[in-house]
């Protein structure tokens, strides 16, 4: 996801931190499973669009192939928010009646006559002016913009907003379409589209457009899906990985191609880095691009955003306040991190996001210890921590489109680096990230599903860990003191059964302790000043 600056964090806590959250009919629509998505699962999408330029408009279809998974009910929920209208939907010759509700759509059909396990195939015409994105790509929509030369410059960032904004879905994290994705772009002739996945076919058409096919072949969420048009120049390289060779294409504005070639040639030791991280990439078949995008940045599935000015850090400034943060291109590094966990692994419900950016946000800790060292790594990681503001809890509410804190980032990122040290064996460490993105390769998931998969591996006892940091604002403060050659301790502000394995030292002495809510005691002879492991997120007092 596109990550927040923490000016935007504190501007947003100060407005909104108290504020109470009513949940409506559309929010239950869109956020949950309801009796008219349950039924059906997608397995492949064929989007098919052309571009009004002119008129900031666009006109199209989508073919949805899904199978029948349960006893099918009397409607089915499509997503396609206004100001995008629906119209027409077709099963095989057959027009299907509907109705609007909101930002929703209901096909009303007797499909008691589809049977369980059958696939199926809807195709739907809409048209209309997407929304437009006022702050992209935090304030989601599509970005009609023009390049320095005066050229048309055309993307589109939905995350949180939904891909629905711009074309008709099954618009839930919880259903990717299991054989991928088709997309289709008519635009004018002298501009490029890319797109997602490979290029299929490239082709002039009558009336001054070219039209642009590009074809997914793994499962995508529908918030990455995604188009770029604009005057682009670009360039092919490919990289020997974990499973063979590797595509790459790079692609930037015409007049920016060296500043391009000079800023993604980091690409590549980010990948090793992370493959020798994470495991394998997980798209091979689709490959990797990286685009330059008239926003920040985002971490669009095989053909991520770049819109970082061709600066290190984060726009020339470090998130991390340590310095360490400058050395590298943050956006290439954070987007393209979130092809593991984001991507590869997707939480069913944005409330579990954390999953996307708590480990995203640690893969930049990863890539700076493959530049840097493991110091100077942790340093940034411990840095970033600054940002955390522990308004809401990290976990948002399920079934209504809450996607939790905006702490989702640092903090998520501060519980996977808490685990590390925990662990304390970096191969058993790495091999539980590995082992994630092989075991839920290509899934949807729950934060139940990885919290039960990290304790079982690690052997740890997290469960209280987990419900701390993700599920409560409270951070545990140590308090200590130390008496007749004693240092007494424990943990305040703690859910039941939380401990950590806490490093101390005088600078002389050091032991380990284990605090929880009861106070316990271990013999001192060290001195009066003491100070506690820097690793672990939590307050102290002495």
């Amino acid at each position: 996801m596109k990550v927040r600056f923490y000016i935007i964090f504190s501007v947003w806590y100060l407005l909104f931190a108290n504020t109470t959250f009513a949940y409506t009919h559309a929010d239950t629509l869109r956020g949950s499973n309801g009796t008219g998505r349950y039924w059906w699962d997608v397995q492949h999408y064929d989007l098919n669009i052309q571009f009004d330029t002119a008129g900031k408009a666009i006109e199209g279809e989508n073919k949805i192939t899904f199978t029948v998974t349960d006893e099918p009910q009397d409607s089915m929920q499509i997503d396609l928010q206004y100001p995008m209208l629906m119209d027409f939907v077709k099963w095989g010759n057959e027009k299907l009646p509907f109705k609007r509700d909101g930002n929703v759509y209901w096909i009303k059909y007797p499909f008691s006559h589809w049977k369980k396990g059958a696939v199926e195939t809807i195709n739907i015409g809409y048209h209309g002016a997407p929304r437009l994105a006022v702050n992209p790509p935090w304030d989601g929509g599509f970005i009609w913009t023009k390049d320095s030369t005066g050229k048309p410059w055309i993307a589109v960032a939905c995350q949180g907003l939904g891909a629905s904004c711009w074309w008709p879905c099954k618009d839930i994290q919880s259903d990717e379409p299991d054989s991928g994705m088709d997309m289709t772009y008519r635009v004018p002739h002298g501009l490029t589209c890319i797109a997602n996945g490979k290029l299929v076919q490239q082709r002039g058409l009558t009336g001054d457009y070219t039209q642009w096919h590009w074809q997914v072949k793994n499962p995508i969420n529908t918030y990455d899906a995604t188009f770029y048009i604009g005057d682009y120049i670009r360039w092919h390289d490919t990289l020997m990985g974990e499973k063979g060779k590797l595509d790459l294409d790079f692609c930037a504005l015409r007049y920016n191609e060296a500043k391009a070639r000079k800023q993604f040639e980091v690409v590549k030791p980010m990948l090793h880095c992370f493959e020798s991280k994470m495991g394998p990439y997980p798209f091979y078949e689709d490959g990797y691009k990286l685009v330059e995008a008239p926003y920040l940045g985002m971490e669009h599935q095989s053909a991520v955003a770049y819109g970082n000015k061709y600066l290190m850090g984060y726009l020339g400034m470090d998130r991390s306040g340590t310095g360490q943060g400058l050395n590298f291109d943050f956006i290439i590094v954070h987007e393209s991190g979130h092809e593991w966990f984001g991507n590869n692994i997707t939480a069913k419900d944005i409330a579990d996001n954390w999953i996307h950016e708590g480990i995203t946000t640690y893969s930049e800790t990863l890539f700076a210890e493959c530049l840097l060292g493991k110091d100077a790594a942790f340093q940034y990681c411990r840095g970033e921590w600054r940002n955390i503001r522990n308004d809401r809890p990290v976990i948002g509410d399920y079934g209504v489109q809450n996607e939790g804190s905006n702490d989702m980032y640092d903090k998520g990122a501060a519980v996977i680096h808490m685990i590390r040290m925990m662990i304390n064996d970096d191969d058993e460490f790495f091999k539980i990230l590995r082992g994630l993105n092989e075991t839920f390769y290509h899934s949807t998931v729950t934060s139940a599903d990885v919290e039960k998969y990290i304790s079982r591996q690690s052997g740890l006892k997290l469960r209280a860990f987990f419900d701390q940091y993700l599920r409560t604002t409270d951070i545990p403060k140590l308090e200590y003191y130390i008496k007749n050659k004693k240092l007494y301790y424990h943990f305040n502000n703690v859910v039941p059964g939380f401990t950590l394995p806490i490093n101390v030292t005088d600078g002389n002495k050091s032991d380990k302790i284990d605090p929880s809510s009861k106070w316990k005691h271990i013999r001192w002879d060290g001195g009066y000043n003491v100070s506690f492991s820097k690793d672990f997120l939590i307050g102290v007092k002495g």
